[in-house]
């Protein structure tokens, strides 16, 4: 259970020896709700089987639930037999695997978050204008593999604000920047501020690679941190969004934080002396992980959650248009 307040001050010093506080927003984004749904309507619409290529979103509940409803999940094409359909994750592919699935005669539907979209046509744009584009994210994530593959020519990787004084380029006054849209805000800027101070003509994105969603979740982190002695962010180890929530809330002043995929992995020592807990979930995570969180503490004597609101969201993105044409034409839009 949980009821609405505003913004702060969150907590009146009249209030009660314990609190639970609910971040707001939370959960599901636009971009994760929009490929749910596009593998749940290619099974209802093909059958099963429905190949995905990699986790569909970083959630391991979410790929649990879709297997069991026929959808198999495989790291590479060569796993899926010619001519079966196979969806693209969240997260983006980049050129060359699109060019594997045509020479495989696969029915592709692309569920790539248009957000992430947008960084892929940024990367084209800067490298058809021969800039060096320097790409911040994390070594490994498919986000980055897929974005990195648009231009692999003009993309080096960095990390962070480690690996700036390594960065090669041919030009200094034609260095361009992109980044992970799942990354910390502060984090991405602090790397930006080492770039741009190596190369002062450091050219922006035209609009901020960070998605609104991983803005407005760390935002909704930082403003109930402060007031908490333990924030549990609900979301699987591989969801950078998620880690990086945990970090948001000890940066923004919590005494502890730490990240479950649901409530059978919390600690009940984390409790021991913890008047107000605040909880939150990834971007990729089902709301009713977030209620056996709640649930397990109303068990232990916390009262209902109160929710407080930092932003609003009401952002919805289209269906693949693949699978938008095949569904209106068998009559099911």
């Amino acid at each position: 259970m949980s009821t609405d307040i505003g913004m702060p001050p969150v907590l009146s010093p009249e209030e009660a020896d314990k609190a639970v506080l609910l971040a707001a927003p939370r959960g599901y984004c636009a971009g994760v709700d929009r490929a749910v749904i596009t593998v749940e309507k290619a099974l209802d619409l093909y059958g099963a089987p429905v190949y995905v290529r990699k986790q569909i979103v970083h959630n391991k509940h979410v790929v649990a639930d879709l297997e069991s409803r026929g959808a198999i999940f495989v790291e590479e094409l060569d796993e899926v037999p010619e001519g079966q359909t196979v969806v693209f994750s969240a997260h983006g592919v980049s050129p060359e695997v699109h060019r594997q699935a045509e020479e495989r005669s696969l029915k592709t539907i692309d569920a790539t978050c248009p957000l992430v979209t947008k960084v892929h046509h940024e990367a084209k744009r800067f490298a058809g204008e021969d800039y060096d584009i320097l790409l911040i994210g994390h070594a490994g994530h498919e986000e980055v593999e897929g974005t990195a593959g648009e231009a692999p020519e003009h993309i080096q990787l960095v990390q962070g604000p480690a690996d700036v004084a390594g960065i090669v380029v041919r030009d200094p006054q034609r260095v361009a920047w992109l980044s992970q849209t799942t990354l910390s805000v502060d984090e991405t800027l602090e790397t930006v501020a080492a770039i741009r101070e190596r190369f002062p003509d450091l050219l922006d994105p035209p609009s901020d690679d960070i998605c609104y969603a991983t803005q407005n979740r760390q935002l909704a982190v930082k403003e109930i941190a402060q007031d908490s002695d333990l924030v549990i962010v609900v979301g699987s180890g591989n969801s950078s969004n998620s880690v990086r929530l945990v970090e948001v809330a000890l940066e923004a002043g919590a005494r502890s934080s730490y990240r479950v995929d649901d409530a059978s992995e919390i600690d009940e020592a984390w409790l021991e002396g913890v008047r107000t807990v605040s909880v939150t979930s990834g971007a990729s995570v089902p709301e009713e992980l977030v209620r056996g969180v709640l649930a397990f503490l109303s068990e232990r004597g916390y009262p209902d959650a109160r929710a407080v609101h930092s932003a609003e969201e009401s952002l919805i993105f289209a269906l693949p248009p693949e699978l938008r044409r095949d569904l209106k034409a068998a009559g099911r839009v």
